[in-house]
């Protein structure tokens, strides 16, 4: 879109060099049909850069504008962040606060003071397979014993 903008800019400012300067010329005197091209030719490549140059300014013009909207978002965005950091630390604060009440109206005697540290575990006693003692096996099911067969009482 830009570039046809541009585009209509060029040929609207070449024409107006072109008849400023044919004026000029009908003046002084009668100017030939290459004197007419030439006129041309170096309206259009002058209209050219005075396009570029003035679409160059737009574009510097609205520059500003689009850094101080960014630089605005930003300031919100950090704001935003500080806000939610600041509500972290107070409810991180309050909660501290309560935990300390109430480990005050729990225990009156002096608190013992908490370590970091958990304690180590006992040392295990080490065991060899020479030093283990042998279980004795039981039987899974037991067998009965010769007083308890029917088959004998007669």
């Amino acid at each position: 879109m830009a570039n046809k903008t541009l585009k209509t800019k060029q040929k609207s400012l070449a024409s107006e060099i072109v008849s400023s300067i044919e004026t000029k010329l009908s003046e002084a005197g009668a100017a030939t049909k290459k004197m007419k091209k030439s006129i041309e030719k170096s309206a259009d490549n002058l209209a050219k850069k005075l396009a570029k140059l003035m679409h160059k300014a737009e574009k510097k013009a609205t520059k500003p504008a689009k850094a101080s909207e960014k630089k605005v978002k930003k300031e919100v965005a950090k704001a935003k962040k500080n806000a939610d950091k600041a509500a972290k630390n107070a409810k991180r604060t309050a909660k501290k606060a309560v935990a300390a009440v109430t480990e005050a109206t729990v225990s009156d005697a002096p608190a013992t003071p908490r370590t970091t540290r958990k304690p180590a575990p006992a040392p295990k006693p080490a065991t060899s397979k020479a030093t283990r003692t042998p279980r004795p096996k039981t039987p899974a099911s037991p067998a009965p014993t010769p007083a308890e067969t029917p088959t004998e009482a007669v």
